[in-house]
């Protein structure tokens, strides 16, 4: 007899389970094929490809959350229960952004998640306080009085993520179109819940899901176009940019290392990946809009500028000599400007490469004076 309610429990979650199902069935497709696409990819570090699984299963657990939640807020019931999983689910979204800087950005270390864990602490402990949220006698939901505080941080994060993957991209719209498809994605889980109530939250998961995606397809495309080692354009998509609107190119910068073999010979390969990849982080700093650089060769390098004045050519070269000075390397620079389209790319190429190689010359015989009057 004390048994009898034991099938209407199991029905009651087998429904539960199964309206899971249908409502996020969706995203689920989504995680599928972006877990699928991953398992086969041979184009990204192992540390991203890990990164991107931890997302995946992050926004899948979340998913279950937020069902699980709403489902006992319908029900009226298991008070603490829904405490516990709210304070996850307010914690979820800054921890998620933070996986994608930490994944998305090289050597970032994981301290970015700090405000994420205070968040944290601050939310479980709203289970008891009410601090940040509550639930009344009436199984309502209130706001305490630091109830905005878990959208402030994720908008926080939001805002580093736009600064830190603008600032270490080229500037293209390859790169460009999926920050901004990416952060509006999280603004809109920002924002959109104080529009339409929890009614968003349950599409939230599929919106991140469909963002990460759309982002790492993006990223495959941009590796076609992308040197591995530095960052910086290829030689292909060198190539390729030249040809698109020649006219607007008013001037080309040619950059070639000093020393690059000497350093190998001492330090090792490692060591002269290690001097290229500072060189190519000095070129980024110094670029500016309508300037975009790339790695032709092995220590070669060029920056297309567009629309740009010989003042502003020339101010380049300045910032590149300061930022480069600032580090234990040191490279030769020339340049080409023309004033219409009348002279071809490969005559502004030529003349850029022939002050290149005369600064290096020069660059060498002091070189050698110096060794001998040690």
């Amino acid at each position: 007899m004390s048994l009898s309610p034991a099938p209407d429990l199991g029905v009651k979650y087998s429904t539960m389970v199964s309206n899971y199902f249908l409502q996020n069935w969706a995203l689920i497709l989504i995680l599928l094929a972006f877990t699928a696409t991953l398992k086969t990819t041979v184009f990204l570090e192992r540390r991203t490809i890990r990164g991107m699984f931890v997302l995946i299963s992050l926004v899948f657990l979340l998913s279950i959350i937020v069902y699980t939640e709403f489902t006992l807020a319908d029900l009226g019931s298991h008070r603490t229960l829904r405490l516990i999983l709210m304070a996850i689910r307010y914690s979820a979204t800054p921890f998620i952004i933070a996986q994608v800087v930490f994944t998305l950005v090289k050597k970032f270390r994981p301290f970015i998640f700090i405000p994420a864990v205070v968040l944290a602490v601050i939310d479980f402990l709203s289970i008891f306080t009410g601090i940040v949220f509550g639930i009344d006698g009436d199984s309502t939901f209130r706001r305490g009085p630091l109830g905005f505080l878990p959208f402030f941080v994720a908008g926080l994060y939001c805002v580093f993520l736009v600064y830190i993957l603008s600032k270490r991209s080229n500037k293209k719209s390859i790169e460009i179109i999926p920050i901004v498809f990416l952060c509006f994605a999280f603004i809109s889980g920002l924002v959109l819940p104080f529009v339409y109530g929890k009614e968003y939250a349950h599409i939230f998961c599929s919106i991140i899901a469909i963002a990460l995606f759309v982002y790492y397809v993006f990223l495959i495309l941009q590796l076609t176009t992308i040197d591995s080692l530095t960052g910086l354009l290829n030689r292909q998509a060198f190539y390729a940019d030249i040809c698109r609107n020649p006219e607007d190119i008013t001037a080309l910068m040619s950059l070639d290392m000093n020393g690059l073999k000497a350093i190998n010979d001492t330090g090792g390969h490692s060591a002269g990946d290690e001097a290229l990849i500072t060189l190519a982080v000095c070129f980024t700093r110094a670029l500016r809009r309508g300037q975009s650089g790339y790695r032709v060769g092995g220590d070669e390098f060029v920056i297309v500028c567009r629309k740009t004045s010989r003042s502003e050519v020339i101010q380049l070269a300045e910032r590149i000599k300061h930022t480069v000075a600032e580090t234990q390397y040191s490279c030769s620079i020339g340049y080409s400007y023309r004033s219409d389209a009348a002279e071809s790319i490969d005559v502004l190429l030529k003349e850029s490469d022939e002050m290149m190689y005369a600064d290096k010359a020069q660059y060498y015989t002091s070189f050698k004076r110096d060794r001998r009057r040690r």
